[in-house]
């Protein structure tokens, strides 16, 4: 019997910094995720590079065109729904190119400086790239 193997999503984040302090989005949506925090960021669509769908989710979520500097961390893979393939989520710091971020898409949008890292509720998925940008924050 063969069984169809499906590849999991990848999603990916962006931890985009600045001024020593990195931007965290409060999900609006779907309803389990409203209210957690999350490093912006999306899907990446079929034929699309990691970095490309970066850049494309920022635009789209943010409104603002960034950067991707370099990936941080592993994979992270977590479960969507019951039922649902998991998905894998990869971090890349990244840099604002121009404008401030808007949230499009999240209830609101937080610059956080390293001492306020553990002041918000990561969505598990993002939680193990928090100490990452935190020696990134130190600098």
């Amino acid at each position: 019997m063969l069984v169809a193997v499906t590849a999991p999503q990848i999603v990916v984040g962006a931890a985009i910094i600045r001024e020593r302090a990195v931007l965290a989005a409060q999900r609006a949506s779907p309803s389990y995720m409203r209210g957690r925090w999350e490093f912006p960021g999306g899907k990446v669509d079929p034929g699309e590079t990691d970095t490309d769908a970066l850049v494309r989710e920022c635009q789209e979520e943010l409104g603002v065109l960034v950067r991707p500097l370099r990936r941080i961390g592993g994979d992270s893979v977590y479960a969507r729904r019951e039922g649902s393939p998991p998905a894998v989520l990869r971090v890349w710091t990244a840099e604002l190119l121009d404008g401030d971020p808007v949230p499009l898409e999240h209830l609101t949008l937080r610059w956080l400086k390293v001492d306020a890292l553990d002041d918000v509720d990561w969505l598990p998925a993002d939680l193990p790239f928090v100490d990452d940008v935190r020696a990134q924050l130190r600098g």
